[in-house]
């Protein structure tokens, strides 16, 4: 494939590798992924992004959303002495999914049980990103506050909604970036009351607001140049997988299907972005330095992100 990267019509044009992938497209560094578009120079330049010296995290309680979603496990936690003098802690059924998180490459395949670029599943691990290291510059789309949406119902977000929010925010995303994507779910949970959040983990399907799955949104962000995106949903797209999609599209119905195993985009879910968001807004700057140091976990299949934006 040629130096310059393709647009994501060119992806799907492709016949020397499965159509819409962008397999082959780094040599010798196909488990990084969209990780790849992370060079020295877009480190420089988030770290000149930081003016006051502000620090948010960016991830939320490990033990929220409680209960899990998806039927995931509860973390639990046993701290234990040591002797007379301090604590160890164990941690039982720690589903690295079930709270801020990063989706690695073992989390998703096709729907023919390929793994992105064809590298085989348990040489697929976290622990790559982890080594790489990642610090970029972060953009946030704070689209809950440029249109009305409704969390709690699979209320889809269009392409159309990002690119739209970026401008009024008066902000350009650079090739590398981080896109971070505030829907309003997080915020919409912390005002559940205990018996609402425990209907949520149960219900069938549970319904959620995300970005309408299909080729017009992975045609947005593969065209954006991004190196990674995230948002504070529990899936990122709307749930349940489907709902709202935009049809014609391959494997329409789950945007996941596209997003990690074809064009290798890792994906956030369920990170906390609400006080990065009223900071932003305060002061009309939408982009930071961004750091995110996932689990040295080797063949690790997802990691809580341990995200930092530093303004």
């Amino acid at each position: 494939m040629a130096a310059i990267e393709p647009t994501y019509d060119e992806l799907l044009a492709r016949t020397d590798a499965p159509a819409g992938s962008t397999w082959g497209l780094w040599p010798g560094q196909e488990v990084l992924g969209c990780l790849n578009r992370i060079t020295p120079d877009r480190r420089l330049r988030a770290a000149g992004l930081v003016q006051t010296g502000e620090v948010y995290a960016l991830d939320l309680d490990p033990e929220v959303p409680d209960p899990p979603l998806f039927n995931r496990a509860r973390l639990q936690r046993d701290v234990t002495w040591l002797g007379n003098v301090g604590h160890d802690e164990i941690l039982h059924n720690y589903n690295t999914q079930a709270s801020s998180q990063w989706d690695g490459f073992r989390h998703i395949s096709t729907r023919a049980q390929e793994f992105y670029s064809g590298v085989a599943d348990e040489d697929h691990g976290v622990h790559h990103w982890a080594e790489h290291g990642v610090v970029t510059r972060g953009v946030l789309a704070d689209v809950a506050r440029f249109r009305d949406i409704d969390p709690s119902i699979s209320d889809p977000i269009d392409a159309t909604d990002v690119t739209a929010c970026l401008a009024a925010q008066g902000v350009t995303v650079e090739r590398g970036d981080i896109l971070l994507i505030r829907m309003g779910w997080t915020t919409w949970y912390r005002s559940l009351t205990d018996e609402g959040r425990a209907a949520l983990a149960v219900a069938e399907p549970m319904t959620t607001c995300g970005l309408r799955a299909g080729v017009s949104m992975v045609r947005m962000l593969w065209d954006l140049g991004i190196a990674a995106v995230a948002a504070d949903n529990p899936a990122l797209e709307c749930w349940p997988p489907g709902s709202h999609a935009e049809p014609g599209g391959p494997e329409d119905t789950f945007m996941h299907f596209q997003l990690l195993p074809r064009l290798g985009l890792p994906i956030g879910e369920l990170w906390d972005l609400d006080p990065l968001a009223d900071a932003c807004a305060a002061d009309g700057r939408y982009d930071f330095m961004l750091t995110s140091a996932p689990l040295r976990l080797r063949n690790g299949v997802a990691s809580p992100p341990n995200a930092l934006a530093i303004r």
